[in-house]
């Protein structure tokens, strides 16, 4: 009898989401009665860190797990998988187009986010890198996940997104697509996280760390990368026949609006100490550093992630 052992992150770049969903969105007949599941440190507060808590989280799973042996989804259509294929194919060259072949792009992400302020904050059981020397290769998961969340642009969540729907909606294979959503709990549940991280995005907050912290000629860079983001939104719309983002999960929508304005401010607070940590270099006593500590942790908890 196999058992899968489905490990998940907490954010949606590494595979975070509800669970009873995820575990729903399983291939036909691969849940047969059993699955086990591993949930990131960062979670565990949120999903048992009370009785009742863990109780309804452990009915989640229990009922998803139930529900997906008696009434699994059904096949997917190979015309749905040859088409999941080529957008990931598409998304995957347009992400590398930015991450990997971009001069200007180390750059821009070390002096748009807290990433070098991350290595001698002691946060994590591990070092943020595994080379002490190196460019994003050499990040960890977690660290890249999490300096994208502080400064509000989650790029690693939709990055590529953006050009493989737009490829699809704009030609023949808009049908199929539509089919996909309506019929494929696999794509529908891909498609409701990246709707859920864009609507956590927030390109002027993005802005504001660019316009404070990044040199002027990265400038062009970084109009690009929230060009993408509302590209991103927009297909996400259009293919959900939405005015607006989470227009159809409104509970999801007053969680983050009730969240915000706690976050929000901690945004500009965090820039400005990243300005002074910078600026101040050696001559740093610490308090800075500590209040900075303060703020990745108030802003993680806001958003309900870190990495």
């Amino acid at each position: 009898h196999l058992t899968l052992f489905h490990g998940r992150g907490g954010t949606v770049g590494r595979g975070g989401g509800p669970a009873n969903r995820a575990i729903l969105s399983q291939p036909p007949g691969s849940v047969d009665g059993s699955f086990r599941i591993t949930e990131q440190g960062e979670m565990i507060r949120f999903k048992f860190g009370e009785p009742m808590v863990a109780v309804n989280s452990l009915g989640l799973y229990f009922n998803a797990v139930l529900e997906a042996t008696l009434n699994p989804p059904p096949e997917p259509e190979p015309t749905w998988r040859e088409l999941m294929d080529a957008l990931a194919h598409r998304a995957l060259r347009a992400y590398r187009e930015v991450v990997r072949e971009n001069p200007d792009f180390v750059r821009y992400f070390r002096q748009a986010t807290p990433e070098q302020e991350l290595g001698k904050l002691a946060i994590g059981s591990r070092p943020a890198r595994r080379k002490a020397q190196g460019g994003v290769e050499s990040l960890r998961a977690i660290p890249w996940i999490f300096a994208w969340t502080q400064m509000r642009l989650m790029l690693p969540a939709w990055l590529g997104s953006e050009s493989a729907l737009e490829s699809a909606l704009q030609g023949p294979e808009r049908a199929t697509l539509e089919d996909m959503l309506k019929g494929w709990p696999f794509f529908q549940t891909h498609l409701d996280m990246l709707e859920m991280v864009l609507a956590k995005a927030d390109p002027d907050i993005a802005r504001t760390y660019e316009a404070r912290l990044v040199e002027p000629d990265l400038w062009p860079l970084g109009e690009q990368l929230r060009s993408r983001l509302l590209r991103a939104i927009a297909s996400v719309c259009e293919l959900k026949q939405q005015a607006a983002l989470l227009e159809h999960a409104p509970l999801v929508a007053q969680s983050l609006r009730v969240r915000n304005p706690y976050t929000d401010p901690l945004h500009f607070l965090q820039v400005e100490l990243l300005v002074r940590d910078r600026s101040e270099g050696e001559a740093n006593t610490g308090t800075v550093e500590q209040a900075l500590k303060v703020t990745m942790a108030g802003i993680a908890a806001g958003m309900r992630n870190t990495g």
